[in-house]
């Protein structure tokens, strides 16, 4: 068969192919697959000098595909669990807390149709959005406002 045993750097490739990986990320998937030790950190530093491996990189698709979603809080999580650099977590996090309001009331109406009718509701509908990384003052202002359109809030 001609496909045989993939190389560390036909693997590297193969998992940047689908999309961006932190390298400490890809170091944790390759890993179990390094049969001499200081092979790995080889291929991620010629990766990384080729331009096939960024952690910048990932980090913007990690902004692109998620912040939609999740609040700055989840997003710090993410990137320091993938072995992102400190600076630039909170280079990433700065940039999302300008649209942290927008972003959370976008979440919730996509969520809840209404506000909340009673301390019940609110809890819940609180425990949602904190859940998914927003902070307690944002939330806090998505609540009491839920029916204000998004203009109101000029600053």
């Amino acid at each position: 068969m001609a496909f045989g045993k993939i190389s560390l750097k036909g693997r590297a490739l193969r998992y940047l192919s689908g999309r961006e990986h932190s390298r400490a990320e890809l170091k944790r998937k390759l890993a179990p697959h390094e049969e001499a030790p200081g092979t790995l950190d080889a291929v991620l530093d010629e990766l990384a000098e080729k331009g096939f491996l960024s952690d910048a990189r990932y980090v913007e698709s990690v902004l692109n595909r998620r912040a939609g979603r999740l609040g700055a809080g989840r997003i710090r999580q993410e990137l320091r669990q993938q072995g992102i650099a400190p600076d630039a977590v909170a280079e990433a996090v700065a940039r999302l807390q300008g649209s942290e309001l927008e972003r959370a009331r976008e979440v919730w109406r996509r969520r809840f149709d209404a506000p909340p009718a009673d301390a019940a509701e609110r809890g819940r509908q609180g425990r949602f959005l904190m859940a998914r990384g927003f902070g307690s003052d944002v939330v806090r202002r998505v609540l009491a406002g839920a029916d204000q359109p998004l203009d109101d809030d000029a600053g």
